[in-house]
């Protein structure tokens, strides 16, 4: 097996690299220290095409593979824990599930903006009573003609408060053994209903963006609906174990 890196991928570390350490890194105590989101790191990062790199250039993306991902992640973080997150979330939680679960309609229109870096994306799991513990989530999207109706509240979600869409999962249903179907639902964040907040005092890389959501009675269409409804619980334990992408050449 050939460990060595390919000549794009070189290229990619090398302009990564480059990039942490003249913008991001004289910058990263700032970040921490004041709690502020870099906003224009992150355009000048979608500029470079770094937020679609795993994506199709159909999509809007870079058209890499996985490796050249993980290169750029790791020279981000490097330099900064708290860009390095939020770039890893915006990325592998925010994008990567409409890639890997969405419709061709959903991937034109929700996860385009997201790989062309013109748009962050988000991941709404966690809740307070429950984390990758399907069996806790609380939050219901209830069928009401052709929309869903959602209410809830996600904690501890990365990006939502500079976010374009978020994923957030909800109780459906009921299976034929009586547990909660959990499906995964896109949603604009400027949808009515839905209050975003970001309040927490964290202990460290503070310059990522933390924040709770509350959904009171978020109505968004069935077609924002990813992937398999009985496959919520798989789909984002799948996402968080890692989407794996074809290679790309």
């Amino acid at each position: 097996m050939n460990f060595e890196l390919s000549k794009e991928q070189h290229m990619i570390k090398k302009m990564v690299q480059a990039f942490a350490d003249e913008v991001i890194q004289p910058r990263a105590i700032e970040a921490d220290k004041e709690a502020k989101f870099p906003v224009d790191t992150f355009d000048q990062m979608g500029e470079l095409g770094l937020l679609g790199i795993p994506f199709p250039e159909e999509y809007g993306g870079s058209g890499g593979d996985t490796l050249s991902y993980v290169l750029a992640v790791e020279e981000i973080g490097r330099v900064c824990g708290s860009t390095g997150l939020s770039y890893a979330a915006a990325v592998s939680l925010g994008a990567s599930p409409i890639y890997a679960f969405g419709t061709e309609e959903q991937k034109e229109k929700f996860l385009t903006p997201l790989a062309q870096g013109k748009a962050l994306g988000s991941f709404g799991l966690t809740e307070p009573n429950a984390g990758s513990d399907a069996g806790g989530t609380q939050t219901t999207a209830v069928e009401e003609g052709n929309d869903y109706i959602i209410n809830g509240e996600k904690s501890f979600i990365t990006n939502a408060s500079f976010a374009k869409t978020v994923i957030v999962t909800a109780v459906t249903g009921k299976n034929e053994k009586g547990k909660n179907i959990i499906s995964a639902i896109i949603v604009p964040t400027d949808t009515e209903g839905m209050t975003i907040t970001s309040n927490y005092d964290k202990l460290g890389v503070r310059g990522s963006d933390t924040a709770e959501i509350v959904l009171e009675n978020v109505r968004v269409p069935k077609e924002n609906l990813l992937g398999d409804p009985q496959k919520g619980f798989h789909q984002f334990m799948h996402t968080l174990d890692g989407v794996e992408y074809p290679l790309q050449h």
